[in-house]
């Protein structure tokens, strides 16, 4: 088969079109020339690579078109006026794509990506495991007969899959450009159970997650510390290299893990994993393993020591994940001064939720915002810079994206440097180091 991806680039996009390749496929695709990580893989694969250019698009060829382009955009224009191709939205090929394994779908505002990457590990122990992650990484062989999936409900799209289990993370309001509040938002994720085949894992003290209107044809388990949640994690010991807990399911001991994981966060995501790998017949022993062997996700609390410095490179674009992120910093980086360089994506989700970014960056000892510059930051018609933000952080201050920008941040060394944002801002970094 022939495809051509409109948006290669993308995390999801460019692991898809590996995989597509990886399997014997014909593939090529288009996007800006400006350097990704996400294309590394695709080089090492000699895709072609093209800059965007409405005669790109081939004939007699499957085209996955990227979500971030709208139908106005001349190759999408180009690949649906041609008769001979058929055009899919890269969500509505992912759907048709899994039809043949045994998915487990991680879905949920935070801790998706992790989630999903651990939960590939742990499967992995059980079968020939797929999977196809936001960090932009993605498996697939022949024989694979589970797959893993990040399943994000960014305008409903993970309606287009139809999992075995689906994990929820948590059910905080994201995407505000599209959701008009709470029930907007929790009705996603209620029709999405109606998907699921057998059962959902569901975090059980997210009082929003505890309002949804289930499917009542599947199995629901709560997880958590709550007397209330199915699997619970007991008898827990969290320190600064790592943690140990008990697992219960209904009040019946399910095995003791000790994993290499720092933060809260990372606790709640391993139950999830753990409570689904139980669900399928695991044994804890197994599922330790697997979890052992998770070197975590692109971009999600990634550390680079460079002499009395320390960098850190993390997805995080929503307060609640950026709260954690400098939570998790301090815990790891005690007596450390923590520097913060945020670029926000979306307008809409800064206008929304500004109070709570002011809130959670005022965590970090020094506070440096980047402006937007993304092609969807203001797609919905919200027209406001990171002003907007600024004037809610005395001593805040506007970081530019060039050499400028990083010698100003070099003058804050030594310091741990916390680099959060969903766009690419971590190669700033580079530029620090190189400034003494």
């Amino acid at each position: 088969m022939k495809y051509y991806f409109i948006g290669i680039k993308g995390t999801g996009m460019a692991a898809l079109a590996c995989m597509l390749h990886d399997l014997g496929n014909e593939v090529s695709g288009s996007d800006l020339a400006k350097h990704f990580f996400t294309e590394d893989e695709l080089r090492k694969r000699e895709i072609p690579l093209f800059e965007f250019n409405p005669d790109n698009v081939p004939d007699h060829c499957h085209v996955v078109i990227g979500n971030a382009f709208l139908e106005d955009f001349p190759e999408v224009i180009a690949a649906r006026q041609n008769e001979g191709n058929v055009c899919l939205r890269y969500h509505e090929f992912v759907g048709r794509f899994l039809e043949p394994y045994r998915t487990v779908a991680i879905s949920g505002s935070h801790g998706k990506t992790t989630t999903t990457g651990m939960m590939s590990s742990v499967l992995s122990r059980k079968g020939n495991t797929g999977w196809l992650i936001g960090d932009g990484t993605g498996h697939i062989e022949k024989d694979s007969v589970y797959f893993c999936l990040e399943a994000d409900e960014f305008r409903r799209h993970f309606l287009e899959y139809h999992p075995e289990y689906a994990i929820v993370t948590n059910v905080e309001i994201d995407h505000v450009d599209y959701f008009k509040d709470e029930a907007d938002y929790r009705s996603a994720f209620e029709s999405f159970s109606y998907n699921v085949k057998k059962g959902m894992v569901i975090w059980g003290e997210d009082a929003e997650a505890r309002k949804l209107k289930l499917n009542p044809d599947i199995d629901v388990y709560w997880y958590g510390e709550a007397e209330n949640d199915d699997f619970r994690a007991v008898n827990i010991d969290e320190r600064s290299d790592g943690m140990d807990f008990d697992v219960e399911f209904r009040g019946e001991f399910r095995g003791h893990y000790s994993l290499p994981f720092v933060g809260h966060h990372l606790l709640l995501d391993s139950l999830a994993v753990i409570s689904t790998a139980l669900l399928e017949g695991m044994e804890p022993e197994a599922i330790e393993e697997g979890l052992h062997a998770f070197r975590g996700a692109k971009r999600r609390f990634v550390i680079e020591h460079d002499g009395d410095n320390i960098y850190v490179d993390d997805y995080a674009h929503h307060p609640t994940e950026v709260k954690v992120t400098i939570a998790s910093a301090r815990k790891r980086f005690p007596d450390r001064k923590l520097v913060a360089v945020f670029k926000p994506h979306r307008a809409s989700r800064v206008l929304y939720f500004a109070d709570q970014f002011a809130d959670a960056l005022r965590g970090a000892d020094r506070i440096y915002l980047c402006d937007f510059t993304s092609i969807d930051d203001k797609q919905d018609g919200t027209d406001i810079d990171i002003t907007y933000l600024q004037k809610r952080l005395e001593g805040s201050v506007i970081l530019s994206e060039d050499e400028a920008g990083a010698k100003l941040l070099s003058e804050e060394k030594p310091a741990v440097f916390l680099f959060m944002s969903s766009k690419d801002i971590y190669w700033l970094a580079d530029l620090v180091k190189k400034n003494h």
